[in-house]
């Protein structure tokens, strides 16, 4: 095993980010359950 020294706000950083992908990952995965459970409303497109 390799042992890499980076600053500790970026060690942080980078935890942060790979926490935030989890809960991504996990939110996408609860919208397809529920779009395959048939748990979704018509989407209706917003002229912004």
């Amino acid at each position: 095993m390799e042992t890499v020294t980076i600053p500790k706000e970026e060690y942080e950083l980078l935890k942060k980010k790979a926490h935030v992908d989890e809960d991504l990952l996990i939110s996408l995965i609860n919208g397809l359950e529920d779009i395959k459970a048939g748990r979704i409303k018509p989407w209706k497109k917003t002229n912004v």
